[in-house]
């Protein structure tokens, strides 16, 4: 069943709980998600593809502006988990205020952590811990010329 509205912290344990008792393989990604474009939906749908559920980590506002300047995000958080989770590859979305995902991976227990292809594993927050359990990293080729930096940078 598909999400309405993202998963709070809070409830993530009996989602997570119930995903394991149903044998579901999670797949887990994440981003700031701020102007979509085509290479967004092009690496959601191959990230869904290793697994049976998508987990989206969405930086929050805050962890945005430290990581991208105080001009960014041009959307609110609530507005690009709408946008996110309603993606036919995307089951589920979860913010994250740090400036990485790692304590939100450590939470989820991914069996297949999705980064792009432009990261060397070994750079991959999270991947050590992924790979201490079983878990696999796969990398996704990002499409060419598909930049949320280059749109911005057009529209400037």
């Amino acid at each position: 069943m598909k999400a309405a509205a993202p998963v709070s912290k809070k409830n993530l344990p009996a989602l997570l709980a119930k995903l394991k008792q149903q044998r579901q393989s999670i797949v887990f990604t994440n981003g700031v998600f701020d102007i979509i474009h085509r290479g967004h939906i092009d690496y959601l749908y191959k990230a869904r593809s290793f697994g049976h559920i998508l987990i989206v980590g969405l930086n929050s506002d805050s962890s945005v502006r430290r990581l991208k300047g105080n001009k960014r995000p041009l959307q609110k958080q609530a507005d690009r988990a709408a946008i996110v989770v309603s993606f036919k590859p995307v089951d589920y979305v979860v913010f994250f205020g740090e400036d990485t995902p790692e304590r939100l991976i450590e939470a989820i227990r991914p069996d297949i952590l999705v980064k792009g292809a432009d990261y060397k594993v070994r750079e991959i927050v999270g991947a050590r811990f992924v790979k201490s359990y079983g878990g696999k990293v796969r990398r996704v080729r990002l499409s060419a010329g598909r930049s949320s930096s280059k749109l911005i940078k057009k529209l400037s």
